[in-house]
């Protein structure tokens, strides 16, 4: 059997390459550190896990999940976002379940959009909002999230037939890969262009609860209006260390809601019942875990601004997120920066090209090392004499 037009199409998995690499550094006995990973190092808090133990005890969770999802999660759901930034959800209507973010920006266009329309995405962005392109036989933009305007769009940069053509536009904020955070202006203005041009807004918030400084990052359904034009999907695997755990929501638009739960209804049966319980009771119980999380990835990310410091790379801290965006020096493009960094110290970073266009001249680190491994890459990319 040959494979399909559709999946030839996809882009190459990116970060699939970097493990390659990775890994096989590490069978060769090298001791790498690895900065070029996004996923979280501590593990899920306990009373989380004692909530699965719990629910997976009980037969009930055994069968199969309605399709959309217990209405026990949808309420949990609805009850955090109330709690954690005064966003009223109805749960019925205005939250789809997901098996983690990713596969919801993924499956949004096939819901939502028809063969040769035009979606429009950030760039640099996460990699894998290009995998629906081929999917659902669309079309797209970018937009070039630069230094100079904190990694925001311009969208007066958007020409007329940009804006009157796109049908969905990406956001992610804080931001993967550059660190970045939106404020409530951008946010105004998103809603605005949303509402002139017909355009569906996507909010990717992954990284919700993390943000620097004491400066929690605002949710783009706290915009007046923005229910109107557009969801904003959340997981839980960065705010409780859920990666492996595949689940999240997606909030706000009704008909864009429901648009995801017919799709849903013909993939899935949900995910397994004893998992959301678990969720609802992160979403719902103490949040002093989130907090340490975001105390530990603030120590971290302190630390290598300071060691960046020290050895002379002049580098922009994030607000948000648990990602740095640095400029690589003079003499090397993105892949050949981080090759050289493999190669020579043992050190793995995220080439920025990987992100997109607007990533070459930059590497993404993540923050997801222990403070004294991160002072150890510096050591070792001091003794490269590159700044």
């Amino acid at each position: 059997m040959k494979q399909s037009k559709r999946l030839k199409q996809l882009p190459p998995q990116f970060f699939a390459s970097l493990v390659q690499k990775v890994n096989q550094a590490i069978s060769e006995g090298r001791d790498v550190i690895n900065l070029g990973q996004g996923n979280p190092d501590q593990p899920t808090p306990s009373h989380i896990i004692k909530a699965l133990q719990s629910a997976a005890e009980d037969p009930i969770t055994h069968k199969y999940s309605p399709f959309r999802g217990t209405e026990d999660f949808r309420k949990a759901a609805a009850t955090f976002y109330k709690r954690e930034y005064q966003v009223d959800l109805d749960p019925d209507t205005e939250i789809a379940i997901l098996f983690g973010s990713k596969i919801g920006l993924v499956e949004l266009p096939l819901a939502l959009m028809n063969p040769n329309e035009w979606m429009m995405l950030p760039n640099p962005g996460y990699p894998d909002y290009l995998s629906s392109i081929p999917l659902a036989d669309i079309q797209y933009d970018t937009m070039p999230l630069l230094e100079e305007n904190n990694f925001l769009p311009n969208y007066e940069q958007l020409t007329l037939s940009q804006k009157e053509r796109t049908k969905l536009l990406y956001l992610n904020y804080p931001n993967n890969p550059t660190g970045a955070t939106a404020h409530s202006d951008f946010f105004k203005e998103t809603v605005a262009l949303g509402k002139n041009y017909d355009i569906g807004i996507v909010h990717d918030f992954a990284y919700g609860a993390i943000g620097f400084n004491e400066e929690k990052p605002i949710s783009f359904l706290q915009t007046e209006g923005a229910k109107e034009v557009g969801i904003e999907l959340y997981t839980l695997s960065k705010t409780y260390n859920m990666a492996g755990w595949r689940i999240g929501f997606a909030a706000g638009n009704k008909e864009m809601i429901e648009a995801i739960n017919i799709l849903q209804d013909h993939l899935f049966v949900s995910i397994f019942p004893a998992i959301q319980r678990a969720a609802s009771e992160a979403l719902l119980s103490d949040q002093s875990s989130v907090q340490d999380l975001v105390t530990l990835y603030q120590k971290r990310r302190d630390t290598l601004i300071t060691e960046c410091k020290r050895i002379g790379w002049d580098i922009k801290a994030p607000k948000g997120s648990f990602f740095a965006w640095l400029p690589v020096p003079k003499g090397f493009t993105s892949e050949t920066f981080a090759d050289y960094l493999l190669n020579q110290i043992d050190v793995a970073v995220a080439a920025g090209n990987g992100f997109g266009t607007f990533g070459e001249g930059y590497i993404r680190i993540g923050l997801l090392v222990d403070e004294e491994r991160i002072v150890e890459a510096m050591k070792r990319i001091e003794r490269l004499n590159l700044f």
